[in-house]
């Protein structure tokens, strides 16, 4: 990561309660900037649903002017409807951050609890916790959908600081070995 300072935007999307937590990095010193939820629970219509993620998404964006966006990836569950829905949600903030010719970045919930709190299974109370500690700033918990999406911009965070991080895990050793040849026997 380079030495500038870096916006990112974190969303969890969701089709009832949408949350956004942005936050700047400074020189590898992260500071709390904003966080939010989108409440979508009146809306009744899910194409209208999607319409509003759209927006408002865009509209944080304009307001922020992020330079990475990473977003929850949807999780596996026992009804593929809700998988289904869930996936157009998340799709809805994806298009709005490729309108604004933002990268994205995706990551699965397990990786996001597991890099703030070191566990995996992490309640919402306790992911909640860690961000207050780690951002320095107290949170509501009617907030816990905001400080989710903190989480995942604090879990992209991580990935840009770690240089064994890597997308590609076929190429990670073969980039590790070119970046640290004396480790090499």
């Amino acid at each position: 990561m380079d030495e500038r300072q870096r916006i990112i935007l974190g969303i969890d999307p969701g089709t009832m309660i949408l949350g956004y937590g942005v936050i700047l990095v400074d020189r590898r010193k992260v500071h709390f900037v904003d966080m939010g939820v989108v409440d979508l629970r009146r809306e009744k219509d899910h194409f209208a649903k999607l319409n509003t993620i759209f927006s408002e998404v865009s509209a944080i964006i304009s307001r922020y002017r992020p330079d990475d966006v990473a977003v929850e990836a949807p999780f596996y569950g026992k009804n593929p409807q809700v998988m289904l829905k869930l996936g157009r949600a998340q799709g809805a903030a994806i298009s709005a951050a490729i309108a604004h010719g933002l990268p994205i970045f995706e990551y699965a919930p397990r990786k996001v609890k597991m890099a703030v709190t070191g566990q995996g299974g992490a309640s919402k109370e306790q992911v909640a916790l860690i961000m207050s500690r780690t951002l320095n700033t107290e949170f509501r918990s009617e907030f816990l959908d905001a400080t989710d999406a903190l989480a995942i911009a604090m879990c992209h965070f991580y990935q840009l600081v770690n240089p064994l991080a890597d997308t590609d895990s076929s190429t990670s050793w073969e980039k590790f070995i070119k970046t640290h040849p004396d480790r090499i026997k």
